[in-house]
């Protein structure tokens, strides 16, 4: 997404607001990497027809993507690696902004600019090894890890459009969705990615008896919901994405990681309140009239 700055009489609320969460997401290099991404000619990998372009252009994702980094945690090494060698402690927006640009570049990038961000993903995941507090050895390479990663990013993402999207799948595609991120996995060193949403959740299934909360897992989710490096006006606004990308998560893995949950309560204040933020984030991400 872009902004534009208005040159007379200023940017409007909408514009400020926007270019605001744009250049966190996005970081200083955003627009650059924005033009590069969209503006290069040449073969993608998915169409504008995509389901993946539907769900990751919609701002039902920031909801996602903190449900997602949650549920990802509960793996042992998968929270090994990321306490280890990530630095997200130290440079959250920067490991944010990484992720984003990611992201943009596989789901709208050339073809070329896609298959080379990945080829970095994977020279970074090669350097990524060590062994865990009780002995046991973990690489970022592991192909069965790199599963879990998928699988637990793939369905956060998408439970969470189903459920804020301005424009949810139906049931084809979001078969199409599951299929378009198998796509990218491959491409990371996933061996025989799920393809569908029956095998996506077959596959989350298979993960359960590996899951456990360790305490970096709980260590990285109360840094993540109580003590987010965000301005002070931005704190409610990040407290309901946090407490909805909560509400995603399954029961067993938010008792796991002691996240106070009152399930009754979700359906008539949480997710209204989710739906709220999400559509005002969606509001300020699509430029204005003036700014078009």
């Amino acid at each position: 997404m872009t902004r534009r700055i208005v040159p007379a009489g200023g940017p409007s609320l909408r514009d400020r607001l926007g270019n605001e969460i744009f250049s966190r997401v996005a970081g200083p290099d955003g627009t650059e990497n924005r033009t590069r991404i969209h503006g290069t000619p040449g073969p993608r990998w998915f169409g504008p027809e995509r389901p993946v372009r539907r769900v990751h252009g919609d701002a039902a994702m920031f909801i996602g993507g903190l449900s997602a980094l949650l549920l990802q945690s509960l793996h042992p090494l998968a929270m090994a690696a990321v306490a280890g060698h990530s630095g997200f402690r130290g440079d959250p927006w920067g490991r944010l902004q990484r992720t984003s640009t990611f992201l943009a570049t596989t789901t709208y990038g050339p073809a070329r600019s896609a298959q080379e961000a990945c080829h970095r993903v994977r020279a970074v995941h090669e350097t990524v090894r060590g062994t865990t507090a009780d002995g046991q050895p973990y690489s970022a390479a592991d192909p069965h890890l790199l599963c879990w990663v998928h699988v637990a990013e793939t369905d956060s993402f998408l439970r969470a459009h189903q459920r804020y999207g301005a424009h949810p799948l139906d049931d084809e595609e979001c078969d199409g969705y599951v299929a378009d991120m198998a796509r990218v996995a491959t491409a990371l060193g996933v061996p025989d990615p799920p393809a569908d949403v029956a095998e996506l959740t077959a596959r989350l299934a298979a993960y359960r008896g590996e899951l456990r909360a360790t305490g970096e897992a709980r260590s990285s989710a109360r840094f993540l919901l109580l003590n987010p490096p965000v301005p002070f006006l931005a704190r409610i606004p990040y407290g309901v994405i946090a407490a909805n990308a909560v509400s995603l998560l399954p029961l067993w893995a938010s008792r796991a990681l002691w996240l106070p949950r009152l399930p009754a309560l979700e359906g008539p204040c949480v997710r209204p309140l989710g739906s709220a933020v999400t559509a005002g984030i969606r509001w300020a991400l699509t430029p204005s009239r003036e700014a078009a």
